[in-house]
């Protein structure tokens, strides 16, 4: 009898007539180009965000926040109509839900992240309250993204859970439960028992997951030195207040030199007050540095259902060269492995052949099913591979425009700050020159 082996995931196509594939969308599914996206159609925005009081699942009284989503429809504005706006107020907790409902529906995609619930990263004059409204701003902002990353997706785009969360207020969580996804969520446990137990793990996504956590540690440690900067500089510039302080003083014990003090001094206190701008917009490019942060999760999401999906492949394999062993020691009349059946031949006497046959033959319907059975897993981990890195291409090109965009815009933003510190000294320059 020849032994079953678990074949390697690669992306071949599918075989016909190949086992529908659980949990998993059908390879067939729809892939919408850049102009069919939801995006394209449909006006994203989370214009507001709104504190509200009210009571939880344990009826006790709670304080959270309520963003409304505006949608309005491109097309008719294209011909000339002004569409309505939709709105309807969603909470940070219904986002979390619509992007566990994703994660778990599509395992193969590199699901968009949504951004920190509570403030991370914080410099000491930054509010780490998650009820600041700096920090609802920017989480705001954040959501917007979230919402906006989907929506140019070229499959999320597509999911009718998502539409509805952006058209539909009432009923939509009961809509999103009644999909059942939570059960097709795979434990924590079971995935790192997956993990440590997998024999041939794809050399791919080994790689993969490793670079998403030097991603992650690498962008920690810039969002680590950058809020250390931010305190720094924050004392810095406040310190020039002193200067513009000590320059008023002056000015009214002298003469001929107190109108150019004077002067000297206002600028001061304008370059003293302008980092609280600075430090302002600072947030935001720390904000889409934050969102790659979240990102490498994400990816490790992806790595974790392929080794689940391998180690199950590997289970299957070793289930069915066992099954096979022991029909042909059934068949044979040899043991070839110490086991307590055969101890137990040994002690009791041996089969009749009629009891041999007859499981011989269960035996060779659980082979023929087991053999089915690895076959679909092992064309569900080739199409599951295969829409991952489709996937995982579009996220790396994505990653490398956006993270250009914001390393070069934060370049751009210090060297503005250090032009406007060179026009303040020059300007008090004049002042010390005309007095």
């Amino acid at each position: 009898m020849e032994s079953a082996e678990a074949e390697p995931s690669d992306s071949r196509p599918e075989e016909d007539g190949a086992a529908p594939r659980s949990g998993l969308p059908p390879p067939e599914q729809p892939v919408a180009t850049m102009e069919d996206c939801l995006a394209k159609k449909m006006e994203i925005t989370v214009s507001e965000a709104e504190k509200r009081t009210g009571r939880n699942a344990m009826n006790m009284q709670e304080t959270y926040t309520a963003y409304l989503i505006e949608t309005r429809a491109v097309e008719s504005q294209s011909e000339g109509q002004c569409a309505p706006v939709d709105s309807l107020w969603r909470r940070y907790s219904e986002f979390e839900l619509l992007r566990n409902y994703l994660s778990v529906t599509y395992p193969h995609i590199v699901v968009p992240p949504l951004p920190e619930k509570r403030a991370d990263f914080v410099w000491h004059k930054l509010s780490a309250d998650n009820m600041d409204p700096d920090f609802v701003e920017r989480r705001r902002i954040g959501l917007e993204n979230f919402l906006l990353r989907v929506a140019s997706h070229p499959v999320l785009c597509q999911d009718k859970i998502f539409y509805s969360f952006l058209t539909q207020e009432g009923g939509w969580k009961e809509m999103v439960n009644e999909t059942g996804f939570q059960l097709k969520a795979d434990s924590r446990l079971k995935a790192l028992n997956a993990t440590f137990r997998v024999k041939n793990p794809d050399k791919r996504f080994t790689e993969l997951k490793h670079y998403s956590d030097e991603l992650q540690s690498v962008i920690s440690h810039l969002l680590r030195v950058r809020a250390r900067v931010a305190d720094r500089l924050y004392g810095v510039y406040k310190v020039h207040g002193n200067y513009g302080r000590v320059f008023s003083e002056w000015s009214a014990i002298e003469k001929e030199m107190g109108d150019g003090l004077q002067s000297a001094g206002h600028h001061m206190d304008v370059y003293a007050a302008s980092i609280d701008d600075i430090l302002e917009e600072e947030e935001h490019y720390a904000d889409q540095l934050k969102e790659y942060l979240f990102y490498a999760e994400a990816l490790r999401a992806v790595c974790r259902k392929h080794e689940l999906m391998q180690y199950d492949l590997e289970m299957a394999a070793q289930d069915l060269t066992s099954k096979k062993q022991q029909c042909e020691e059934l068949a044979t009349g040899t043991v070839r492995t110490f086991s307590l059946k055969g101890m137990t031949s040994k002690l009791f006497g041996q089969e009749t052949p009629e009891q041999r046959e007859a499981k011989i033959k269960v035996l060779e319907e659980q082979i023929q099913e087991g053999e089915e059975q690895l076959k679909s897993k092992n064309l569900e981990g080739r199409d599951f591979v295969k829409s991952a890195w489709a996937d995982i291409e579009r996220f790396k090109e994505q990653k490398n425009h956006d993270l250009k965009e914001a390393l070069i815009s934060y370049a751009v933003m210090q060297i503005s700050m250090c032009k406007k510190g060179i026009q303040v000294w020059t300007n008090a320059k004049e002042c010390f020159s005309k007095m």
